[in-house]
């Protein structure tokens, strides 16, 4: 039987472990593989959905810093796979400072382990809705200045967020604890224009997880973001937020089944 780290629980498939596979990193489990595999199988879609959502990341990080900001909370960051917040940020502006979050142990444990030689980035192991625990790690506190503007990075993650945790207090929470100029990052995946049946057997698969999705519409996605001040070109399909010329499903937007917006808080 595969063993993992201590601490790590491989009775459940996990969806930060899940999405690493998606997106070809090397830290999963098999149980992590089978799920995604099953996944895979109802939605051969399933794969671009974790690759558009990446490249999202990668277009909004870039903004970001047009913007000026050099700080960035990543909250449920998970597996830092190729292309995460750090190493784009810190390839364009090395100033650049990071911090990731996220209470899944492979996650943050190998987040340790990358970011080893890295002073300008570090992870705080918490839960995201934790505000003030995260706003006041120690890792969150020697890595960014509070006073200056941070890029807030909620992206594939408040999915996982039940409407009993609610998700938009989580957002008004930061948003009321971060300086002006402080930006939002957000995806969230929906299914909206998805197969009926698609929907169907996806609710099957995850109606047991311990990390059950909540596909939200469009409208609920946009509540979410009430008392921010949405950028051009607001709230749409991953690809067709700022597209670089490098886009996935450009041509078929709504099969990346996320929609995806950057706020100023």
């Amino acid at each position: 039987m595969e063993q993992g780290p201590p601490g790590v629980d491989l009775s459940q498939p996990n969806p930060a472990r899940m999405y690493d596979y998606a997106l070809g990193g090397a830290h999963n489990f098999a149980i992590d593989r089978d799920a995604f595999d099953r996944l895979a199988e109802i939605d051969p879609d399933a794969p671009l959905v974790g690759r558009t959502n990446r490249a999202f990341l990668r277009r909004a990080v870039r903004y970001c810093l047009d913007q000026g900001v050099r700080q960035f909370l990543d909250l449920g960051s998970g597996i830092p796979t190729e292309g995460n917040v750090h190493e784009i940020a810190q390839t364009a502006a090395p100033d650049a400072r990071v911090v990731y979050v996220d209470n899944e142990p492979v996650a943050v444990s190998h987040t340790r382990q990358i970011l080893r030689d890295n002073d300008r980035a570090d992870i705080v192991p918490a839960d995201m809705r934790d505000v003030r625990g995260v706003l006041a790690a120690p890792e969150t506190r020697r890595q960014l200045d509070l006073d200056q503007p941070v890029a807030l990075m909620m992206v594939a993650v408040l999915h996982y967020v039940s409407d009993q945790d609610d998700p938009a207090a989580i957002i008004a929470a930061y948003r009321d604890r971060l300086p002006p100029g402080s930006v939002l990052v957000l995806s969230h995946t929906t299914s909206d224009q998805a197969n009926p049946h698609l929907v169907a057997e996806l609710r099957r698969l995850f109606g047991d997880s311990p990390n059950p999705v909540a596909h939200r519409t469009k409208a609920e996605v946009r509540a979410l973001l009430d008392g921010t001040q949405l950028v051009e070109p607001g709230l749409v399909w991953t690809p067709l937020w700022r597209p670089d010329g490098r886009e996935l499903l450009d041509d078929e937007p709504h099969r990346s089944g996320t929609y995806a917006a950057v706020a100023a808080l």
